[in-house]
């Protein structure tokens, strides 16, 4: 990760104007080995998707005979997963040298650590359907969105003399969270990181806020929605009303943000008083306030509507293997946020681009982590669907009493838990199915267990870096921009001194 040392917490790095750094028409990226693998990534998917509507529609194999049995994995099948997560927590403290050029290698070799033994064990089969599903059914699906959203948020670029205070810092966060639920965790992170770097570029202290940022926007803006984070789509898929979270979960939310908005403003205050203003005030740029590439707003729009079109449409489907199938509706969403991906870079001012330090550095990071995350994490995700029968049966058994009647108390912890390290979609999923799986009676007789298991997956995925992808994304981009971010144990550090008080708040008032 491409951390500045000189502009941590001890001080801030002078960041040039764009004038001064490279003339307007100037290209946003400067030609290298990293811009032409984020051009022939983006020509891979295209070309991959492309090629698969070539092929004709075809009845699946038996999917039970190759679905990976949670309940035959012993928990040792996770270690590789365990590993990532250490890789991912350690190697930036102790190698950071080693780790900025080689982390792409490390996760290739805890995939292979998963791969190669269930080849061998497993049987190559079951395993390759496993690896092949989750890279066909959810790794390019995810990786293509944030590809989208971080291209097109990339373009566009708040102008003007922006001053890091805290009640412009306060601005930024609030607002980054009222938008999550409307346009995404992710495309709302994207759109705002950028300008409230540049906010605080001449502050002194400034990881506070980038924390809090990922704690807001990143996370817990998205619960009033089913756009706002995956969890709830699923929900959504699965028959939950569309304003349900909105009628339901805003207190929780509002209480949360509220909550987390005061405490970022208390602690940025008084650190602004430490710093003085006179270290704090951006010196005026030579351009007047406003935005720049703003018909970005328009493509923003149109992943959304992709996005929330693929979930409900109907149609065939592309046969990829025996047993996976790839939607007619989620080929064409893909080729779809590639096209307007492509469109963002063909009609964006250079400018903004320059104005933002658009690199393609950050997509790449996330890209390669989080293919060794999403493979390593197959049999922890099969241990945890395989529910009672599986090897974390101890913990499941916690969510109902002795009656059998849901503990909504231990369904957001439980739920929020696991989020914090697994992706939080299926297991939302896992406990919205151990709740009874249907989403009329959840919403009427049992809302407090659906809210539980929706607060859980949504807020407690900002407890770690790989809790919810736009966490890493606003780490990568914040120490591309020459903030020293904590490592993975430190960001924890700070989500169990502020969020874990607050959601035990939660707990005690609303659960």
């Amino acid at each position: 990760m491409s951390a500045n040392p000189n502009s941590d917490s001890q001080g801030a790095a002078p960041v040039p104007s764009p004038a001064q750094e490279t003339p307007a028409n100037a290209p946003f990226s400067r030609p290298g080995a990293t811009a032409r693998k984020a051009a022939a990534a983006v020509a891979f998917s295209a070309l991959a998707a492309a090629l698969a509507l070539a092929f004709p529609a075809g009845l699946a194999a038996s999917e039970g005979a190759l679905e990976l049995d949670g309940a035959a994995l012993s928990l040792l099948w996770s270690v590789p997963f365990a590993g990532m997560l250490l890789s991912i927590a350690l190697f930036p403290l102790f190698a950071p040298s080693f780790w900025e050029r080689h982390f792409g290698k490390i996760a290739c070799g805890w995939a292979l650590a998963f791969l190669l033994p269930g080849l061998l064990w497993i049987g190559p089969g079951i395993t390759l359907y496993a690896a092949l599903h989750t890279v066909v059914a959810e790794y390019v699906p995810f990786i293509i969105v944030l590809l989208a959203l971080f291209t097109i948020a990339g373009g566009i670029r708040v102008t003007g003399s922006l001053a890091g205070t805290p009640v412009t810092n306060l601005g930024f966060l609030a607002s980054g969270t009222v938008l999550a639920s409307l346009m995404g965790t992710t495309g709302a992170a994207m759109l705002l990181v950028r300008p409230l770097l540049r906010a605080v570029s001449t502050r002194k202290h400034k990881v506070h806020s980038v924390v809090f940022f990922i704690f807001l926007v990143a996370n817990a803006g998205g619960c009033l929605t089913p756009l706002g984070d995956p969890p709830l789509f699923l929900g959504f898929l699965k028959g939950v009303d569309f304003f349900w979270t909105l009628r339901h979960l805003w207190p929780q939310t509002l209480f949360l943000c509220a909550s987390l908005l005061a405490v970022h403003f208390a602690i940025d205050t008084f650190l602004y008083r430490r710093e003085g203003p006179a270290v704090a005030r951006r010196e005026p740029e030579a351009e007047r306030p406003g935005l720049e590439g703003k018909r970005n707003f328009i493509l923003l729009l149109g992943v959304v509507g992709l996005v929330l079109w693929s979930g409900t449409a109907g149609g065939g489907a592309v046969r990829i293997w025996e047993g996976i199938e790839y939607g007619h509706a989620n080929i064409a969403r893909d080729l779809g946020l590639l096209a307007l991906a492509g469109l963002s870079l063909a009609i964006t001012p250079r400018s903004a681009r320059f104005g933002n330090n658009f690199t393609w550095a950050p997509i790449l990071e996330v890209a390669k982590l989080f293919a060794g995350i999403f493979l390593t994490m197959i049999p922890a995700i099969a241990i945890l669907r395989a529910g009672t029968s599986g090897e974390l049966r101890p913990l499941l058994l916690l969510v109902t009493d002795a009656g059998g009647a849901p503990v909504d108390r231990a369904y957001f912890w439980l739920t929020g838990a696991l989020s914090s390290f697994l992706d939080n979609a299926p297991t939302y999923l896992v406990f919205f199915n151990t709740a009874g799986g249907d989403a009329t009676t959840l919403m009427h007789n049992l809302p407090g267990t659906l809210a539980a298991v929706s607060c859980g997956a949504v807020f407690m995925g900002a407890n770690t870096y790989i809790g919810n992808a736009p966490n890493f994304m606003v780490r990568s981009i914040a120490e591309e921009r020459g903030v020293k971010m904590p490592s993975f144990f430190g960001y924890m550090a700070w989500s169990v001194c502020v969020l874990i008080p607050l959601f035990l708040a939660v707990t005690f008032i609303f659960f």
